[in-house]
């Protein structure tokens, strides 16, 4: 048993070494670091690599999340948001419903206002040109679409992905966030979600936004049907996209939430603990390296006290305030809006220093 151990913590160490020489790791390493029992050496080298790539300064956002429709064609099994058209429950805001939003988002302070809905089968583009244009009023960055919904507006409007995302980009759109990635992997995703876009798709849409100097971040959903070699392979991916074209500001994993939704339904409970979280934190700084210098932590799905240890584990970003949010509420998560003297406060009990950052990261106010 000893020398197993010892065979073990060896070879963890040597994938250590290679990571904080800029190294590039593979799925085997990749896995390896998953399996391993050595979180705290994880840890400590994710955070002396987040320690090189960005510092000690801990950033966050004062953002609103609006989601526009709960109407979806997609109707994955993850997500307990979505309605059928014509539920009794399904809605669509209208311009006035989101302005009165921001309103009062941007009267507390909001810099970001994250645009995100279902897969509406009818709302036309023109939709989406007008809420934009009307937001441009108010001087917060529009961050809105994910590339699933920009691939079904296209498909709506009867254009390219490129020519739609040229034409929300004129209407007002300035950052893409990275939701529908869920796991990068088909196989997974025809079992979660059947009915959305696959991953070369998503990572298409990203490519050609990227090309026309629209950003966005990258996102995962860990934690329901996925192996730890999908794990590895959908962060791997992430940083094969971001080698060819820069684009992305940051990369958000969170953890699978299951009240309410159609997988739980079928048997499948959220397997993922505070210490597999932390881990996934860890083992995404070691993997992308140099990459992707801003990982951010999930205070929504895993509390504040996990996202504080998250800092230690290679994250440096405490995320947005989200003035609103509501799908992970929809599954069942409690669900309050944290001030930002409350993220302040959190992030210096950590002994690290605090800012306030815009969407890309530059620095607003430092604490």
């Amino acid at each position: 048993m000893k020398n197993n151990i010892l065979t073990t913590s060896s070879k963890i160490i040597e994938i250590l070494e290679k990571s904080l020489n800029q190294e590039p790791l593979g799925i085997e390493d990749g896995v390896s670091l998953f399996k391993s029992n050595c979180l705290p050496l994880l840890g400590l080298a994710a955070d002396c690599l987040r320690k090189e790539q960005v510092g000690d300064l801990v950033t966050f956002v004062v953002d609103r999340n609006i989601n526009y429709t709960n109407v979806c064609i997609s109707e994955c099994k993850f997500c307990a948001f979505y309605r059928e058209e014509g539920s009794p429950e399904a809605y669509v805001l209208s311009k006035d419903d989101i302005l009165q939003k921001i309103d009062e988002a941007v009267g507390l302070g909001a810099t970001q206002i994250l645009l995100q809905g279902g897969l509406h089968p009818d709302l036309p583009i023109e939709y989406y040109e007008e809420m934009l244009k009307a937001i441009k009023k108010y001087r917060v960055q529009v961050h809105a679409f994910s590339p699933p919904e920009i691939v079904h507006i296209s498909k709506i409007y009867g254009a390219s992905i490129k020519e739609t995302l040229l034409r929300l980009r004129a209407s007002g759109l300035d950052s893409i966030p990275g939701g529908g990635a869920e796991i990068l992997e088909d196989r997974i995703r025809r079992a979660v979600s059947p009915n959305k876009i696959g991953w070369k798709k998503w990572a298409e849409v990203m490519e050609i936004a990227h090309s026309l100097g629209i950003p966005s971040t990258a996102t995962m959903v860990f934690g329901h049907l996925e192996s730890l070699e999908d794990r590895v392979r959908h962060i791997l991916r992430i940083k094969e996209i971001q080698e060819k074209t820069h684009g992305f500001t940051a990369f958000i994993p969170w953890s699978f939430q299951p009240t309410h939704t159609q997988l739980l339904r079928e048997g499948v409970r959220d397997e993922a603990t505070g210490v597999d979280y932390l881990r996934l934190v860890a083992v995404s700084r070691l993997l992308l390296g140099e990459y992707i210098k801003n990982i951010q932590v999930s205070w929504v799905t895993q509390g504040h006290k996990i996202a504080q240890i998250a800092l230690n584990y290679g994250a440096n970003d405490f995320g947005g305030t989200m003035i609103e949010e509501n799908v992970v509420r929809a599954a069942g998560v409690s669900f309050k809006w944290t001030e930002p003297e409350e993220i302040i406060r959190l992030i210096k009990k950590t002994g690290r220093p605090a800012a306030k950052r815009d969407t890309l990261y530059n620095i607003l106010e430092r604490y």
